[in-house]
């Protein structure tokens, strides 16, 4: 338990050091960035993006703690810049569950293939297939059975795709990180 506490408290320890915030800042920018020019909107509740990327590596460099507050965040940010439709919370707290998911399964751990599946796949199930398609159903009046099925095809098509894009970026960052002594590994 002891183990499991202190864990948590070394994400929030993060927030303490400035280079980690600046690094957050331009992860941000770099997020928006993506968000424009990156997502493809197929149809009016299915998109594919590659904006979640400087999410991972936030997570991954300083943690669930640091993950879901940036996560929560950059969803407000992104939708006071480019709204699109109207805002709910639901969303601002999926991107905060998948930084507490992420962050905790990746964290401080080896870039290995399967820790990357493993945090997609339960990203993809709890928060994507899950709590997405609940707020998409309650917003817009659609079932969620029926909006069910083509979000489970697109997470399941994505699957390997996200986690092999995820691989290569955390890879690389933990070469970068550690060039720049940006985390206590």
């Amino acid at each position: 338990m002891q183990k499991i506490k202190q864990f948590y408290l070394d994400s929030i320890n993060q927030l303490k050091i400035t280079q980690n915030l600046v690094v957050c800042g331009l992860m941000a920018a770099l997020a928006v960035v993506l968000s424009y020019v990156a997502s493809i909107d197929l149809g009016p509740y299915i998109r594919i993006g590659f904006s979640g990327i400087p999410n991972r590596i936030i997570e991954f460099l300083f943690g669930p703690i640091v993950g879901s507050v940036f996560g929560g965040t950059l969803d407000i940010l992104k939708y006071l810049l480019k709204p699109s439709g109207p805002f709910f919370f639901g969303f601002t707290f999926d991107a905060m569950l998948a930084g507490v998911l992420y962050g905790s399964i990746l964290y401080k751990k080896p870039v290995k293939i399967w820790r990357i599946a493993l945090a997609e796949f339960l990203v993809k199930l709890i928060v994507n297939c899950g709590f997405n398609t609940l707020w998409i159903s309650m917003l817009y009046g659609k079932g969620f059975f029926l909006l069910l099925p083509a979000r489970i095809l697109k997470n399941a098509a994505m699957l390997p795709l996200d986690t092999a894009i995820l691989f290569f970026a955390l890879t690389f960052m933990g070469k970068v990180s550690t060039a720049l002594h940006l985390k206590n590994r």
